[in-house]
């Protein structure tokens, strides 16, 4: 009988989360002046969304943000398969002298923001670059790190770290599962 997955975050703890992250990353930029947030797809993009409402109701500033597709940035792309499915990348501005925090989920091996940051660098020079991630795994492949980190877990190698949000999944939770067997 396969295990139970583990509640990481609730709703309501998903929510103080997210209000603590946005708080230092306001801190980490010194305010919100040349902010811009920038959600890699599929949750990070929800996930910044809701980052720039928050900041909305505590400074009173609606700061920049935009969405990244890392898909063809990606340096595993050739194992994806021969039609990988490529989401919207949405910069509608230059990115020069921005205080640029790309915002995602859970960080693992590093490699999506490694593939980020090479996407972002098509934009133009921010001035700085942060990541803001929801969920810390560990496990890293790269020499990558969060500046702000909303939970940090031990999570084993036989398991992954999901995370839904309402506007995708219907229910805002993170969970620790067991992977499912490959076969």
């Amino acid at each position: 009988m396969p295990k139970k997955p583990a509640v990481v975050l609730d709703a309501r703890a998903l929510d103080r989360t997210l209000r603590r992250m946005a708080d230092q990353i306001v801190e980490l930029n010194a305010g919100t002046d040349h902010l811009v947030l920038v959600g890699i797809q599929r949750r990070g993009v929800q996930l910044a969304d809701r980052l720039v409402r928050i900041i909305l109701a505590q400074e009173g500033v609606e700061v920049a943000s935009g969405a990244l597709d890392i898909t063809l940035y990606r340096d595993d792309l050739q194992t994806v398969g021969p039609r990988p499915v490529v989401g919207a990348t949405k910069l509608p501005w230059t990115l020069d002298g921005k205080r640029v925090v790309i915002v995602d989920d859970v960080l693992y091996t590093g490699r999506t923001v490694r593939a980020a940051l090479d996407e972002l660098a098509d934009f133009g020079r921010p001035a700085r670059i942060g990541l803001a991630v929801l969920v810390d795994r560990g496990g890293r492949e790269l020499p990558i790190h969060a500046d702000v980190v909303g939970r940090k877990v031990e999570v084993a190698p036989d398991q992954r770290v999901d995370v839904f949000v309402t506007e995708l999944d219907g229910r805002d939770e993170v969970v620790i599962a067991a992977r499912e067997e490959e076969g």
